[in-house]
Protein backbone atom coordinates (compact mmCIF):
# COMPACT_ATOMS: atom_id res chain seq x y z
CA UNK A 1 0.00 0.00 0.00
CA UNK A 2 1.43 3.36 -1.04
CA UNK A 3 1.70 6.43 1.20
CA UNK A 4 -1.17 8.09 -0.67
CA UNK A 5 -3.42 5.09 -0.07
CA UNK A 6 -2.48 5.07 3.62
CA UNK A 7 -3.60 8.69 3.78
CA UNK A 8 -6.89 7.76 2.05
CA UNK A 9 -7.59 5.07 4.67
CA UNK A 10 -6.66 7.43 7.50
CA UNK A 11 -8.98 10.07 6.04
CA UNK A 12 -11.93 7.66 6.16
CA UNK A 13 -11.11 6.68 9.74
CA UNK A 14 -10.75 10.35 10.73
CA UNK A 15 -14.23 11.09 9.35
CA UNK A 16 -15.77 8.19 11.30
CA UNK A 17 -14.05 9.23 14.54
CA UNK A 18 -15.16 12.85 14.11
CA UNK A 19 -18.75 11.80 13.44
CA UNK A 20 -18.81 9.57 16.52
CA UNK A 21 -17.45 12.51 18.53
CA UNK A 22 -20.53 14.49 17.53
CA UNK A 23 -19.21 16.92 14.92
CA UNK A 24 -21.52 18.14 12.15
CA UNK A 25 -21.49 15.82 9.15
CA UNK A 26 -21.05 18.29 6.29
CA UNK A 27 -18.36 20.29 8.08
CA UNK A 28 -16.58 17.07 9.12
CA UNK A 29 -16.44 15.80 5.54
CA UNK A 30 -15.17 19.11 4.18
CA UNK A 31 -12.79 19.87 7.08
CA UNK A 32 -11.14 16.45 7.21
CA UNK A 33 -10.77 16.47 3.42
CA UNK A 34 -9.09 19.88 3.50
CA UNK A 35 -6.64 18.76 6.22
CA UNK A 36 -5.67 15.60 4.34
CA UNK A 37 -5.34 17.55 1.09
CA UNK A 38 -2.77 19.74 2.86
CA UNK A 39 -0.98 16.65 4.21
CA UNK A 40 -1.00 15.02 0.78
CA UNK A 41 0.43 18.11 -0.88
CA UNK A 42 3.10 18.50 1.82
CA UNK A 43 4.14 14.85 1.41
CA UNK A 44 4.14 15.12 -2.37
CA UNK A 45 1.52 12.41 -3.00
CA UNK A 46 -1.13 14.76 -4.45
CA UNK A 47 -1.45 18.37 -5.58
CA UNK A 48 -3.53 20.76 -3.50
CA UNK A 49 -4.45 22.56 -6.72
CA UNK A 50 -6.85 19.71 -7.52
CA UNK A 51 -9.35 21.39 -5.20
CA UNK A 52 -9.71 23.99 -7.95
CA UNK A 53 -12.14 21.51 -9.54
CA UNK A 54 -14.49 21.81 -6.54
CA UNK A 55 -16.45 24.93 -7.67
CA UNK A 56 -17.27 23.32 -11.00
CA UNK A 57 -18.45 20.15 -9.24
CA UNK A 58 -20.63 22.15 -6.87
CA UNK A 59 -22.09 24.04 -9.84
CA UNK A 60 -22.88 20.68 -11.43
CA UNK A 61 -24.69 19.57 -8.29
CA UNK A 62 -26.74 22.75 -8.06
CA UNK A 63 -27.78 22.63 -11.72
CA UNK A 64 -28.68 18.93 -11.69
CA UNK A 65 -32.30 18.67 -12.85
CA UNK A 66 -32.81 15.33 -11.09
CA UNK A 67 -31.85 16.81 -7.71
CA UNK A 68 -34.36 19.61 -8.25
CA UNK A 69 -37.02 17.05 -7.29
CA UNK A 70 -35.66 16.96 -3.72
CA UNK A 71 -36.89 20.39 -2.52
CA UNK A 72 -40.22 19.89 -4.31
CA UNK A 73 -40.90 16.48 -2.73
CA UNK A 74 -39.83 17.79 0.69
CA UNK A 75 -42.13 20.81 0.29
CA UNK A 76 -44.97 18.43 -0.60
CA UNK A 77 -44.32 16.29 2.48
CA UNK A 78 -44.05 19.22 4.90
CA UNK A 79 -47.20 20.84 3.50
CA UNK A 80 -49.16 17.61 3.93
CA UNK A 81 -47.83 17.24 7.45
CA UNK A 82 -49.07 20.74 8.37
CA UNK A 83 -52.49 20.29 6.73
CA UNK A 84 -53.75 17.66 9.27
CA UNK A 85 -54.37 15.01 6.61
CA UNK A 86 -52.29 12.55 8.66
CA UNK A 87 -54.30 13.23 11.81
CA UNK A 88 -57.58 12.49 10.02
CA UNK A 89 -56.16 9.28 8.56
CA UNK A 90 -54.86 8.04 11.92
CA UNK A 91 -58.12 8.79 13.70
CA UNK A 92 -60.31 7.09 11.09
CA UNK A 93 -58.08 4.02 10.67
CA UNK A 94 -57.87 3.67 14.44
CA UNK A 95 -61.66 3.53 14.65
CA UNK A 96 -61.88 1.11 11.72
CA UNK A 97 -59.40 -1.48 13.04
CA UNK A 98 -59.27 -0.63 16.73
CA UNK A 99 -61.83 -3.19 17.85
CA UNK A 100 -59.62 -5.97 16.46
CA UNK A 101 -56.83 -7.38 18.62
CA UNK A 102 -53.73 -5.57 17.37
CA UNK A 103 -55.95 -3.18 15.41
CA UNK A 104 -54.13 0.00 16.36
CA UNK A 105 -50.87 -1.57 15.16
CA UNK A 106 -52.50 -2.46 11.82
CA UNK A 107 -53.78 1.11 11.57
CA UNK A 108 -50.30 2.49 12.19
CA UNK A 109 -48.80 0.36 9.41
CA UNK A 110 -51.53 1.22 6.88
CA UNK A 111 -51.42 4.94 7.63
CA UNK A 112 -47.61 4.86 7.65
CA UNK A 113 -47.70 3.32 4.17
CA UNK A 114 -50.05 5.98 2.84
CA UNK A 115 -48.05 8.79 4.41
CA UNK A 116 -44.81 7.31 3.07
CA UNK A 117 -46.16 7.30 -0.48
CA UNK A 118 -47.59 10.80 -0.08
CA UNK A 119 -44.81 12.51 1.88
CA UNK A 120 -41.45 10.84 1.37
CA UNK A 121 -40.13 12.54 4.53
CA UNK A 122 -39.30 10.42 7.59
CA UNK A 123 -39.08 13.16 10.19
CA UNK A 124 -42.53 14.61 9.56
CA UNK A 125 -44.15 11.16 9.51
CA UNK A 126 -42.43 10.08 12.74
CA UNK A 127 -43.45 13.21 14.62
CA UNK A 128 -47.05 13.04 13.42
CA UNK A 129 -47.52 9.36 14.29
CA UNK A 130 -45.60 9.73 17.53
CA UNK A 131 -47.86 12.54 18.71
CA UNK A 132 -51.15 10.86 17.77
CA UNK A 133 -50.83 7.08 17.52
CA UNK A 134 -48.30 6.40 20.28
CA UNK A 135 -50.30 7.94 23.17
CA UNK A 136 -53.43 6.11 21.98
CA UNK A 137 -51.64 2.75 21.90
CA UNK A 138 -50.26 3.29 25.42
CA UNK A 139 -53.64 4.48 26.74
CA UNK A 140 -55.35 1.30 25.56
CA UNK A 141 -52.76 -1.05 27.09
CA UNK A 142 -50.27 -1.79 24.31
CA UNK A 143 -46.82 -2.97 25.32
CA UNK A 144 -44.64 0.18 25.20
CA UNK A 145 -41.91 -1.66 23.28
CA UNK A 146 -44.33 -2.91 20.62
CA UNK A 147 -45.99 0.50 20.32
CA UNK A 148 -42.70 2.38 19.96
CA UNK A 149 -41.24 -0.16 17.54
CA UNK A 150 -44.35 -0.19 15.34
CA UNK A 151 -44.52 3.60 15.07
CA UNK A 152 -40.78 3.98 14.42
CA UNK A 153 -40.66 1.22 11.80
CA UNK A 154 -43.72 2.35 9.86
CA UNK A 155 -42.48 5.96 9.84
CA UNK A 156 -39.27 4.86 8.09
CA UNK A 157 -41.28 3.40 5.22
CA UNK A 158 -40.98 6.92 3.80
CA UNK A 159 -37.37 6.01 2.91
CA UNK A 160 -38.28 3.11 0.62
CA UNK A 161 -41.67 4.05 -0.84
CA UNK A 162 -41.54 6.36 -3.85
CA UNK A 163 -41.17 9.35 -3.88
CA UNK A 164 -38.56 8.78 -1.16
CA UNK A 165 -35.70 11.28 -1.15
CA UNK A 166 -33.29 8.37 -0.66
CA UNK A 167 -34.43 6.87 -3.98
CA UNK A 168 -33.99 10.19 -5.78
CA UNK A 169 -30.45 10.62 -4.46
CA UNK A 170 -29.58 6.95 -5.07
CA UNK A 171 -30.94 7.18 -8.60
CA UNK A 172 -28.72 10.18 -9.32
CA UNK A 173 -25.55 8.65 -7.82
CA UNK A 174 -26.08 5.16 -9.29
CA UNK A 175 -26.98 6.62 -12.68
CA UNK A 176 -23.60 8.37 -12.84
CA UNK A 177 -21.81 5.24 -11.58
CA UNK A 178 -23.60 3.00 -14.10
CA UNK A 179 -22.51 5.16 -17.01
CA UNK A 180 -18.93 5.27 -15.68
CA UNK A 181 -18.93 1.47 -15.31
CA UNK A 182 -20.08 0.97 -18.91
CA UNK A 183 -17.55 3.44 -20.27
CA UNK A 184 -14.78 1.61 -18.40
CA UNK A 185 -15.79 -1.55 -20.26
CA UNK A 186 -15.63 0.21 -23.63
CA UNK A 187 -19.38 0.78 -24.05
CA UNK A 188 -19.53 4.29 -25.54
CA UNK A 189 -23.32 4.30 -25.96
CA UNK A 190 -24.15 3.47 -22.34
CA UNK A 191 -27.60 2.61 -21.06
CA UNK A 192 -29.03 4.88 -18.39
CA UNK A 193 -30.41 4.23 -14.93
CA UNK A 194 -33.05 6.77 -13.94
CA UNK A 195 -34.88 7.67 -10.77
CA UNK A 196 -38.04 6.35 -12.45
CA UNK A 197 -36.39 2.91 -12.72
CA UNK A 198 -35.68 2.90 -8.99
CA UNK A 199 -39.19 4.11 -8.15
CA UNK A 200 -40.67 1.22 -10.11
CA UNK A 201 -38.13 -1.24 -8.67
CA UNK A 202 -38.83 -0.23 -5.08
CA UNK A 203 -42.61 -0.63 -5.14
CA UNK A 204 -42.90 -4.42 -4.82
CA UNK A 205 -40.15 -4.74 -2.15
CA UNK A 206 -41.78 -1.88 -0.21
CA UNK A 207 -45.17 -3.59 -0.19
CA UNK A 208 -43.45 -6.86 0.74
CA UNK A 209 -41.97 -5.09 3.75
CA UNK A 210 -45.41 -3.78 4.74
CA UNK A 211 -46.82 -7.31 4.49
CA UNK A 212 -44.05 -8.64 6.74
CA UNK A 213 -44.79 -5.92 9.31
CA UNK A 214 -48.47 -6.85 9.31
CA UNK A 215 -47.71 -10.57 9.64
CA UNK A 216 -45.49 -9.81 12.64
CA UNK A 217 -48.27 -7.81 14.30
CA UNK A 218 -50.77 -10.61 13.62
CA UNK A 219 -48.36 -13.09 15.23
CA UNK A 220 -48.02 -10.83 18.29
CA UNK A 221 -51.81 -10.48 18.54
CA UNK A 222 -52.23 -14.26 18.41
CA UNK A 223 -49.39 -15.37 20.70
CA UNK A 224 -49.07 -12.34 23.00
CA UNK A 225 -52.61 -10.95 23.18
CA UNK A 226 -51.89 -8.78 26.22
CA UNK A 227 -49.26 -6.87 24.25
CA UNK A 228 -51.79 -5.61 21.66
CA UNK A 229 -55.33 -5.66 23.08
CA UNK A 230 -58.48 -4.71 21.20
CA UNK A 231 -60.15 -1.39 21.91
CA UNK A 232 -63.51 -1.39 23.69
CA UNK A 233 -66.42 -0.58 21.35
CA UNK A 234 -67.23 3.12 21.08
CA UNK A 235 -71.00 3.67 20.70
CA UNK A 236 -70.35 7.23 19.46
CA UNK A 237 -68.09 6.09 16.62
CA UNK A 238 -69.59 6.05 13.10
CA UNK A 239 -70.71 2.67 11.74
CA UNK A 240 -71.83 1.22 8.45
CA UNK A 241 -72.42 3.77 5.70
CA UNK A 242 -71.27 6.66 7.90
CA UNK A 243 -67.94 4.93 8.50
CA UNK A 244 -67.54 4.11 4.81
CA UNK A 245 -68.25 7.73 3.91
CA UNK A 246 -65.73 8.99 6.46
CA UNK A 247 -63.11 6.50 5.21
CA UNK A 248 -63.60 7.57 1.60
CA UNK A 249 -63.38 11.20 2.67
CA UNK A 250 -60.00 10.88 4.42
CA UNK A 251 -58.50 8.51 1.82
CA UNK A 252 -59.46 10.57 -1.22
CA UNK A 253 -56.88 13.33 -0.81
CA UNK A 254 -53.72 11.25 -0.25
CA UNK A 255 -54.72 8.64 -2.83
CA UNK A 256 -55.36 11.27 -5.52
CA UNK A 257 -51.98 12.85 -4.79
CA UNK A 258 -50.18 9.48 -4.81
CA UNK A 259 -51.78 8.47 -8.12
CA UNK A 260 -51.00 11.86 -9.66
CA UNK A 261 -47.34 11.79 -8.67
CA UNK A 262 -46.43 8.12 -9.06
CA UNK A 263 -48.83 7.53 -11.93
CA UNK A 264 -47.30 10.33 -13.97
CA UNK A 265 -43.78 8.99 -13.31
CA UNK A 266 -44.44 5.29 -13.90
CA UNK A 267 -46.67 6.05 -16.88
CA UNK A 268 -43.88 8.02 -18.55
CA UNK A 269 -46.00 11.19 -18.60
CA UNK A 270 -43.62 13.21 -16.41
CA UNK A 271 -40.08 13.02 -15.10
CA UNK A 272 -39.63 12.76 -11.31
CA UNK A 273 -38.84 16.49 -11.17
CA UNK A 274 -41.98 17.39 -13.12
CA UNK A 275 -44.04 15.00 -11.00
CA UNK A 276 -42.59 16.57 -7.86
CA UNK A 277 -43.91 19.95 -8.99
CA UNK A 278 -47.33 18.35 -9.54
CA UNK A 279 -47.15 16.96 -6.01
CA UNK A 280 -46.15 20.32 -4.54
CA UNK A 281 -49.05 22.12 -6.23
CA UNK A 282 -51.43 19.32 -5.22
CA UNK A 283 -50.30 19.57 -1.60
CA UNK A 284 -50.92 23.33 -1.66
CA UNK A 285 -54.46 22.80 -2.99
CA UNK A 286 -55.20 20.12 -0.38
CA UNK A 287 -53.85 22.31 2.39
CA UNK A 288 -55.99 25.21 1.19
CA UNK A 289 -59.07 23.03 1.62
CA UNK A 290 -58.10 22.05 5.17
CA UNK A 291 -56.59 25.21 6.68
CA UNK A 292 -55.68 28.83 6.07
CA UNK A 293 -53.00 28.71 3.40
CA UNK A 294 -51.27 32.05 4.22
CA UNK A 295 -50.58 30.92 7.79
CA UNK A 296 -49.13 27.62 6.54
CA UNK A 297 -46.99 28.82 3.68
CA UNK A 298 -44.22 30.60 5.59
CA UNK A 299 -43.46 27.84 8.16
CA UNK A 300 -43.63 25.20 5.41
CA UNK A 301 -41.14 27.13 3.26
CA UNK A 302 -38.84 27.67 6.25
CA UNK A 303 -38.85 23.97 7.19
CA UNK A 304 -38.31 22.95 3.56
CA UNK A 305 -35.37 25.34 3.25
CA UNK A 306 -33.79 23.94 6.43
CA UNK A 307 -34.08 20.31 5.31
CA UNK A 308 -32.91 21.00 1.74
CA UNK A 309 -29.98 23.09 2.99
CA UNK A 310 -28.90 20.24 5.26
CA UNK A 311 -29.02 17.71 2.41
CA UNK A 312 -27.13 19.87 -0.09
CA UNK A 313 -24.54 20.98 2.46
CA UNK A 314 -23.80 17.29 3.14
CA UNK A 315 -23.61 16.73 -0.63
CA UNK A 316 -21.09 19.57 -1.04
CA UNK A 317 -18.96 18.19 1.83
CA UNK A 318 -19.17 14.70 0.32
CA UNK A 319 -18.14 16.08 -3.08
CA UNK A 320 -14.99 17.52 -1.52
CA UNK A 321 -14.32 14.26 0.31
CA UNK A 322 -14.71 12.27 -2.91
CA UNK A 323 -12.38 14.63 -4.79
CA UNK A 324 -9.56 14.30 -2.23
CA UNK A 325 -10.13 10.56 -1.76
CA UNK A 326 -9.75 9.97 -5.51
CA UNK A 327 -6.71 12.25 -5.69
CA UNK A 328 -5.07 10.04 -3.05
CA UNK A 329 -5.79 6.93 -5.13
CA UNK A 330 -8.54 5.71 -2.83
CA UNK A 331 -10.91 4.72 -5.62
CA UNK A 332 -8.26 2.49 -7.25
CA UNK A 333 -7.55 0.91 -3.87
CA UNK A 334 -11.26 0.21 -3.31
CA UNK A 335 -11.55 -1.23 -6.83
CA UNK A 336 -8.65 -3.64 -6.19
CA UNK A 337 -10.00 -4.60 -2.79
CA UNK A 338 -13.49 -5.33 -4.13
CA UNK A 339 -12.35 -7.29 -7.19
CA UNK A 340 -10.04 -9.44 -5.06
CA UNK A 341 -12.69 -10.44 -2.53
CA UNK A 342 -13.58 -14.17 -2.47
CA UNK A 343 -16.95 -15.29 -3.76
CA UNK A 344 -16.97 -13.34 -7.02
CA UNK A 345 -19.65 -10.70 -7.63
CA UNK A 346 -21.98 -12.19 -5.00
CA UNK A 347 -19.30 -12.06 -2.32
CA UNK A 348 -18.40 -8.48 -3.27
CA UNK A 349 -22.00 -7.24 -3.15
CA UNK A 350 -22.50 -9.04 0.18
CA UNK A 351 -19.40 -7.35 1.62
CA UNK A 352 -20.61 -3.92 0.49
CA UNK A 353 -24.09 -4.55 1.93
CA UNK A 354 -22.55 -5.56 5.26
CA UNK A 355 -20.30 -2.49 5.27
CA UNK A 356 -23.25 -0.18 4.54
CA UNK A 357 -25.28 -1.79 7.33
CA UNK A 358 -22.45 -1.31 9.82
CA UNK A 359 -21.82 2.27 8.67
CA UNK A 360 -25.46 2.94 9.43
CA UNK A 361 -24.56 2.85 13.13
CA UNK A 362 -22.45 6.01 12.74
CA UNK A 363 -23.70 7.65 9.51
CA UNK A 364 -27.18 8.33 8.15
CA UNK A 365 -28.51 7.37 4.73
CA UNK A 366 -27.66 10.65 3.00
CA UNK A 367 -24.04 10.51 4.14
CA UNK A 368 -23.65 6.91 3.00
CA UNK A 369 -25.20 7.71 -0.40
CA UNK A 370 -22.95 10.70 -1.00
CA UNK A 371 -19.72 9.22 0.39
CA UNK A 372 -19.81 5.44 -0.05
CA UNK A 373 -21.97 4.79 -3.12
CA UNK A 374 -19.85 6.83 -5.61
CA UNK A 375 -16.77 4.90 -4.46
CA UNK A 376 -18.10 1.31 -4.57
CA UNK A 377 -20.88 1.45 -7.18
CA UNK A 378 -18.73 1.84 -10.34
CA UNK A 379 -16.82 -1.33 -9.42
CA UNK A 380 -19.95 -3.30 -8.49
CA UNK A 381 -21.71 -2.34 -11.71
CA UNK A 382 -18.84 -3.64 -13.87
CA UNK A 383 -19.32 -7.13 -12.43
CA UNK A 384 -21.37 -9.70 -14.34
CA UNK A 385 -24.90 -10.35 -13.12
CA UNK A 386 -25.22 -7.16 -11.03
CA UNK A 387 -28.41 -5.44 -12.19
CA UNK A 388 -28.32 -1.69 -11.40
CA UNK A 389 -31.99 -1.53 -10.37
CA UNK A 390 -31.63 -4.55 -8.09
CA UNK A 391 -28.47 -3.08 -6.57
CA UNK A 392 -30.18 0.27 -6.00
CA UNK A 393 -33.20 -1.26 -4.29
CA UNK A 394 -30.95 -3.49 -2.16
CA UNK A 395 -29.05 -0.40 -1.06
CA UNK A 396 -32.29 1.48 -0.35
CA UNK A 397 -33.70 -1.28 1.88
CA UNK A 398 -30.32 -1.59 3.60
CA UNK A 399 -30.11 2.16 4.16
CA UNK A 400 -33.60 2.16 5.63
CA UNK A 401 -32.22 0.26 8.61
CA UNK A 402 -29.80 3.13 9.28
CA UNK A 403 -32.82 5.21 10.26
CA UNK A 404 -33.80 2.67 12.90
CA UNK A 405 -30.86 1.02 14.58
CA UNK A 406 -29.20 2.62 17.59
CA UNK A 407 -27.35 4.63 18.62
CA UNK A 408 -27.74 7.26 15.87
CA UNK A 409 -30.93 6.25 14.05
CA UNK A 410 -32.70 9.56 13.28
CA UNK A 411 -36.16 8.00 13.64
CA UNK A 412 -35.35 6.99 17.21
CA UNK A 413 -34.41 10.58 18.08
CA UNK A 414 -37.52 12.00 16.41
CA UNK A 415 -39.70 9.55 18.33
CA UNK A 416 -37.89 10.14 21.63
CA UNK A 417 -38.64 13.85 21.27
CA UNK A 418 -42.43 13.41 21.00
CA UNK A 419 -43.05 10.17 22.93
CA UNK A 420 -45.19 10.31 26.10
CA UNK A 421 -43.42 9.95 29.47
CA UNK A 422 -44.35 6.25 29.72
CA UNK A 423 -42.10 5.51 26.73
CA UNK A 424 -38.42 5.34 27.68
CA UNK A 425 -35.39 5.28 25.41
CA UNK A 426 -34.96 1.61 26.30
CA UNK A 427 -38.52 0.87 25.13
CA UNK A 428 -37.75 2.48 21.77
CA UNK A 429 -34.39 0.73 21.31
CA UNK A 430 -35.73 -2.71 22.29
CA UNK A 431 -38.99 -2.28 20.41
CA UNK A 432 -37.28 -1.55 17.11
CA UNK A 433 -35.17 -4.75 17.14
CA UNK A 434 -37.86 -7.09 15.66
CA UNK A 435 -38.49 -4.63 12.84
CA UNK A 436 -34.78 -4.32 12.01
CA UNK A 437 -34.66 -8.13 11.84
CA UNK A 438 -37.71 -8.08 9.55
CA UNK A 439 -35.92 -5.66 7.24
CA UNK A 440 -32.83 -7.86 7.18
CA UNK A 441 -35.09 -10.80 6.30
CA UNK A 442 -36.65 -8.72 3.50
CA UNK A 443 -33.14 -7.91 2.28
CA UNK A 444 -32.34 -11.64 2.24
CA UNK A 445 -35.50 -12.40 0.26
CA UNK A 446 -34.57 -9.66 -2.23
CA UNK A 447 -31.09 -11.21 -2.54
CA UNK A 448 -32.49 -14.58 -3.58
CA UNK A 449 -35.47 -13.23 -5.56
CA UNK A 450 -34.10 -10.24 -7.50
CA UNK A 451 -37.20 -10.26 -9.69
CA UNK A 452 -39.04 -8.51 -6.86
CA UNK A 453 -37.01 -5.41 -7.75
CA UNK A 454 -36.43 -5.88 -11.47
CA UNK A 455 -39.78 -7.31 -12.57
CA UNK A 456 -41.86 -4.13 -12.58
CA UNK A 457 -39.25 -1.86 -14.25
CA UNK A 458 -38.72 -4.48 -16.94
CA UNK A 459 -42.47 -4.79 -17.48
CA UNK A 460 -42.99 -1.01 -17.67
CA UNK A 461 -39.84 0.19 -19.42
CA UNK A 462 -38.65 -2.99 -21.12
CA UNK A 463 -35.10 -2.92 -19.71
Amino acid sequence: MSLAEVLAVLMVLAVIVALMAGYQVALTLAGVSLIFALFGDALGVMRFAILGALPQRIFGVMTNEVLLAIPLFIFMGVMLERSRIAEDLLETMGRLFGTLRGGLGFSAVIVGTLLAAAKGVVGATTVTMGLIMLPAMIRFGYDPRLAAGTVAATATLAQIFPPATVLVLLGDQLGNSYQAAQLSKGVFAPQSLTVSDLFAGALVPAFTLVLLYLLFLVAVAVFLPKASPALPPDPKAPHGFAMAHRLAEVLAAPLVLIVAVLGSILGGIATPTEAASIGAVGAILLAACKASLPTLLRPVCETTAQIVSMIFLILIGATMFSLVFRALGGDDMVHRALTNLPGGPAGTVLAVMLAMFLLGFVMDAFEIIFVVVPIVAPTLLTMPGVDPVWLGVMMAVNLQTSYMHPPLGPTLFFLRGVAPPQITTRHIYVGIIPFVLIQLFALTVLWFVPGLATGLPHAIYGH
